[in-house]
């Protein structure tokens, strides 16, 4: 009796002990001392698969990881993967390298853009010299007076009659004579203009030689009438500056009135050019900074600064004129001619990525972002300005991310003809996108699908 009591408790000791260190084994090396419930597998090498119930990874064919609720303090419970478009698109190393895929960062710098508009010439209005009738009258000749004619000052146009000088010159000649007068070597009497005339008679002479510009007359025939002593037949139109004519309205015999216009004569050793510029790089463009004109046919550049004049609107455009002052070296630039504008402008610091890596179809524009472990999300953006090899990105990406730069269309087409999978319902995660080859060989890309599995 003795010998069974002992038995017995023997045998309650060993399971005791037992029972204890299996809770003490998993109480110390289980992770979790509850049943867990699984909320859904994923594929071990693309967490971003998902499955309702259990089985194989479709493109490597590993079993599926359960994923257990409220699993953060456990290393076997992976966090869940981001959410990623079904247009998504998977590439290996290896296929990528085939390709030719490049990755470039998205980055926020200020660049210094050069905006290119179109400019036409035109004549400073400072430097445009309009010749008028002074009186009635008409043309007895013109000289070598065609439009685009280039003249020098005090060159003699065209001459004319008018009655009305008979008067006002005989009165000139008149009151001169009893002014002193220099005589030259020759014997000849000068005239003594304002300036060099003595008190007497200075108002009368003065008076005389305004009558006679008012009229129309040159400085330099109302100086050849006080030498010469003579009555002139005709008046003289003459070039009031070295420059250009831009207009011509007379013709031999032709009558006139009072306050006609002659000629208009430009001085065109200093132009304008009036390029027309996008409304939204007006902000940016400041008067007195440097500009460059290239003309289309020579390549030739010539150096220009924006005006400090203010800019004109078009009315109901998206458009300004700018003007641009440009000196003229053996005017080369013509009243007129169309020019090609190059403004450098400093935008302030952006959102920028290569311009190759923009792919707009017309009714979106997208980029792909590197998201990680191969993939490659397409992601719709906004551009704004085009500077060189950088274009402006408004909306869409953030500063330190990575997006394909080169070969994008590749990735573009294998993206778009991807079928377009079914509504998603909620409680059924969107599968991860495939990875694919994009026409690479088994030999230079391997297998369709993971290289490595």
């Amino acid at each position: 009796m003795r010998k069974a009591t002992i038995v017995v408790s023997v045998i309650v000791t060993v399971a005791a002990a037992f029972e204890l260190g299996r809770l003490q084994v998993r109480g110390g090396f289980r992770p979790e001392t509850k049943a867990r419930q699984v909320v859904y597998y994923v594929d071990p090498m693309h967490p971003g698969y998902k499955s309702d119930k259990p089985g194989t990874a479709p493109d490597c064919g590993m079993p599926l990881v359960p994923v257990y609720a409220g699993g953060s303090g456990t290393r076997f419970t992976p966090s869940p993967p981001p959410e990623l478009p079904p247009e998504s698109v998977s590439l290996d190393v290896a296929t990528r390298q085939l390709l030719g895929i490049q990755l470039a960062s998205v980055e926020r710098s200020a660049v210094t853009r050069i905006v290119h508009a179109a400019g036409r010439v035109a004549p400073e209005d400072t430097r445009v010299y309009r010749i008028n009738a002074g009186v009635d009258g008409f043309i007895r000749d013109t000289f070598h007076d065609s439009v685009g004619t280039s003249v020098n000052k005090e060159q003699i146009l065209a001459t004319y009659y008018a009655p009305d000088f008979l008067a006002v010159a005989s009165g000139f000649l008149a009151a001169t004579e009893r002014v002193p007068g220099a005589v030259g070597p020759d014997g000849s009497r000068t005239m003594p203009f304002p300036g060099a005339l003595s008190k007497q008679g200075i108002s009368s002479v003065q008076g005389y030689t305004d009558r006679l510009r008012n009229l129309g007359m040159s400085e330099v025939q109302i100086r050849r009438i006080a030498e010469t002593r003579q009555l002139p037949e005709t008046i003289d139109v003459v070039a009031p500056v070295s420059g250009f004519i831009l207009a011509r309205n007379v013709s031999p015999g032709q009558h006139f009135e009072h306050a006609m216009e002659f000629y208009r004569i430009a001085d065109l050793a200093d132009v304008w050019v009036v390029a027309e510029l996008a409304e939204q790089d007006l902000p940016y463009v400041r008067g007195g900074a440097s500009a460059a004109v290239v003309l289309r046919e020579e390549g030739r550049r010539l150096p220009a600064r924006v005006s400090e004049s203010l800019p004109q609107s078009e009315a109901g455009g998206s458009s300004v004129k700018l003007r641009l002052e440009v000196e003229n070296p053996g005017y080369a630039l013509r009243p007129d001619m169309v020019v090609d504008v190059e403004l450098p402008i400093r935008m302030p610091p952006a959102i920028t990525v290569p311009v190759d890596a923009v792919v707009d179809s017309g009714s979106r524009t997208r980029v792909y972002v590197d998201r990680g472990q191969d993939v490659f999300e397409p992601r719709d953006v906004q551009t704004g300005w085009r500077s060189g090899e950088r274009i402006q990105i408004l909306q869409g990406l953030q500063p330190g991310e990575h997006v394909v730069a080169a070969a994008t269309f590749l990735i573009d087409s294998e993206s778009r003809l991807k079928p377009t999978p079914p509504p998603h319902t909620s409680g059924r995660p969107l599968p991860m996108p495939q990875r694919v080859a994009l026409h690479g060989p088994e030999s230079a890309g391997g297998r369709h699908g993971h290289g490595d599995d």
